[in-house]
């Protein structure tokens, strides 16, 4: 079963989802890859207002490349999430509760999702073509000096994700690999 979320993402519906559920998600998503996190993370380490909300927010690791004409954006797949994992922490703690990528996380990545009841989700890589078509609208919001890792606005519509690590810290990563090993093949 397919459970379709609509975002910003309530901390208690986050808190309810588990590590292998089947999601979509429609509505408002931020942008930020590693460029625009370190960004981010001076501008709270200098007491400055971000150019984003983060509460109840949920950023996607993506970017994407340019729109074609008559379309808000390019292909749009998810990066590999673990170069954001130095300033993940601290943006969850300020009240970020969802993450899109693709791969594993850190140990203290998992710690601050499970403190802030938190969830990644996963994206498929390699289908970053079809994943585009679940965006309505892209905008420029944050850092457009940085090109494709600048900070935009999603518009998504039923774009499909899986719960990859959830706010108990149990992650597909260990228990996809471990139910495969147990099953008859």
């Amino acid at each position: 079963m397919i459970r379709e979320l609509t975002l910003p993402l309530a901390r208690d519906e986050a808190a309810s989802l588990r590590a292998g559920d089947l999601v979509t998600l429609t509505g408002p998503v931020y942008t930020a890859r590693d460029a625009a996190h370190k960004r981010l993370i001076a501008l709270m380490e200098e007491g400055k207002e971000l150019p984003l909300p983060l509460l109840n927010q949920t950023l996607y690791y993506v970017g994407p490349s340019p729109a074609p004409p008559g379309l808000p954006i390019g292909s749009a797949g998810p990066t590999t999430s673990y170069r954001m994992d130095s300033y993940t922490p601290a943006l969850l703690d300020a009240g970020l509760v969802g993450m899109i990528g693709k791969g594993a996380r850190s140990p203290a990545v998992v710690e601050a999702m499970i403190r802030n009841r938190a969830v990644y989700f996963g994206a498929i890589g390699g289908a970053a073509a079809l994943l585009a078509r679940s965006i309505q609208s892209a905008e420029v919001i944050a850092f457009p000096d940085l090109g494709t890792e600048a900070i935009r606005l999603l518009t998504l519509s039923r774009f499909p994700a899986i719960v990859l690590i959830d706010s108990l810290g149990s992650s597909l990563y260990k228990t996809g690999p471990a139910q495969y090993r147990s099953e008859e093949l």
